[in-house]
């Protein structure tokens, strides 16, 4: 996809008698950003980091301090710091691991990474009867270990670890991947290509299933029809770079249910696709529309592990796949109940696919009206759309990071998160107005003209001055569009 140099930033779209209104936090460039519908910043607490940032009731953020730095590194940050309105530490958590990398200080870090969970909310976002803890309560946090462990392979692992701790710190249970290899479902293929490049990250290790995030499965009908796989208690999680979803045991730690990585297992899984370097697993919870069905951000780009091929020569990331989708499914059926992909958004596969397309990051939220919230999170997009998928909020991080010496920059978003007003009570409840779509055929920046109807229209004979062209495509638009690679029929993207 061609991307331009120049485009409109913060919100482009604001339907607000369709859209679920709040105020929405995602990390930025500056730092933990709040914003209301219109765009207006409304709170940043400055230089806050945030793996996300997830705001609490009562005006509080969760993000981080600061990140370690060294060759001995990746993605580990130094805490997890719970924020006052006006900037205050109220709790802070950084006891996981004591660091003493060469040349710096040696000192306690939390060595988090991608996710963390508060008490009394299942999944870190709104929904009925779902409200984090604000003054106690335990907290779940992904954090990294580093283990030799010679059944995955003779390399240095970082190996993702879940631990809880209380409000005062102390470690109450943990869980580490490599503890459970073998019920991760890998064939003797991935295993091979896992032994010898395991996501290698210099000496910091090699990364080799890359959890992005976690949570608990709270109540749900499965549960209460007799299904102890989804026991309220238990954890859900997500790896990217093996493709892989899974739901552990917390009582055992065992892993009771899993999804990947290998999509060829079953005609269910046949039919729900590929899932590729996902991100945000989870069961949209008990009073939300969907409830009790999995919600998940299905990225593409690459991951997994097994036979080279062409997109992959050492048979690392081998799975491939050049847009995103996002899928709700029955996760006992995996029947695929509502999905937001190329197609919904209106973009032909073989041509535009990738007009809808982030291949690291991202989210998806489930809304109390049945809409999602979608963090498309590679060009910092932000979109909310209805069931019946229609755009009534779009938002576009304006806020680029740069690095190498201002060579390269991006304005990512990792994750946003939207709340309602009541949690931030600091603020009154801010004016809506609608953001109308603008016409992108007369739309110009400064200086540019609308060249339409100034110069010389020339009428061919025989040839119809009105119609719309489309190069080599059939003459029957209606029905079939043609291009260089296939030809797609109306009946088989309009159902």
């Amino acid at each position: 996809m061609g991307y331009p140099t120049i485009f409109p930033t913060g919100t482009l779209i604001y339907n607000k008698e369709k859209a679920w209104s709040g105020y929405t936090v995602y990390p930025s460039a500056k730092g933990a950003l709040l914003i209301d519908m219109n765009g207006r910043e409304v709170q940043l607490w400055a230089g806050l980091g945030g793996f996300p940032n997830k705001i609490l009731p009562g005006g509080y953020v969760l993000g981080n301090t600061g990140t370690r730095p060294g060759k001995h590194a990746y993605q580990d940050q130094l805490d997890v710091v719970q924020v006052d309105w006006d900037g205050n530490i109220v709790w802070k958590f950084d006891h996981t691991e004591y660091i003493e990398d060469e040349g710096y200080e040696p000192k306690w870090i939390a060595r988090q990474h991608h996710d963390f969970q508060r008490e009394g909310s299942t999944v870190g976002y709104y929904y009925p009867g779902g409200e984090p803890k604000t003054d106690s309560g335990n907290t779940l946090i992904l954090t990294h270990e580093n283990v030799h462990n010679p059944e995955i392979s003779d390399k240095l692992l970082i190996d993702d670890k879940i631990i809880e701790v209380d409000w005062n710190g102390n470690i109450i249970w943990s869980w580490k991947a490599s503890d459970h290899f073998e019920e991760l479902g890998f064939d003797e293929a991935a295993k091979n290509t896992l032994y010898r490049n395991p996501g290698i990250h210099g000496e910091a290790g090699g990364d080799w299933m890359h959890i992005n995030n976690f949570a608990t499965l709270g109540e749900n009908k499965w549960y209460d029809g007799g299904d102890k796989r989804f026991h309220p208690d238990n954890i859900i999680f997500d790896a990217r770079n093996s493709n892989i979803l899974a739901i552990i045991e917390k009582a055992t730690g065992k892993i009771v249910w899993r999804l990947g990585p290998d999509f060829n297992e079953t005609e269910a899984t046949r039919k729900l696709g590929w899932i590729i370097g996902q991100h945000h697993l989870h069961m949209i919870p008990k009073g939300l529309p969907g409830e009790g069905d999995l919600l998940v951000f299905d990225n593409g780009g690459q991951g997994g592990y097994g036979v080279p091929n062409p997109a992959s020569s050492n048979g690392v990331n081998n799975a491939h796949r050049d847009y995103s989708r996002v899928l709700q499914f029955n996760p006992v059926t995996l029947e695929i109940t509502w999905q937001y992909t190329p197609l919904e958004a209106g973009f032909f596969l073989f041509s535009d696919a990738s007009k809808f397309y982030s291949s690291y990051i991202s989210s998806a939220q489930r809304l109390p009206n049945g809409n999602t919230l979608i963090t498309e999170g590679s060009d910092g997009r932000l979109i909310e759309v209805t069931p019946d998928h229609e755009i009534v909020w779009e938002y576009i991080n304006p806020y680029f990071k740069s690095v190498f010496d201002g060579k390269f920059s991006n304005n990512m978003v990792y994750r946003a998160y939207r709340v309602p007003y009541e949690w931030i009570p600091q603020l009154e409840k801010p004016e809506e107005i609608d953001v109308k779509p603008i016409d992108v055929e007369t739309f110009r920046v400064p200086g540019s003209i609308v060249g339409k109807g100034l110069g010389k229209i020339t009428v061919t004979e025989g040839v119809d001055p009105t119609r719309r062209l489309s190069t080599g495509s059939s003459a029957n638009e209606e029905e079939r569009v043609d291009s260089c690679v296939v030809s797609v029929k109306k009946s088989d993207v309009i159902k």
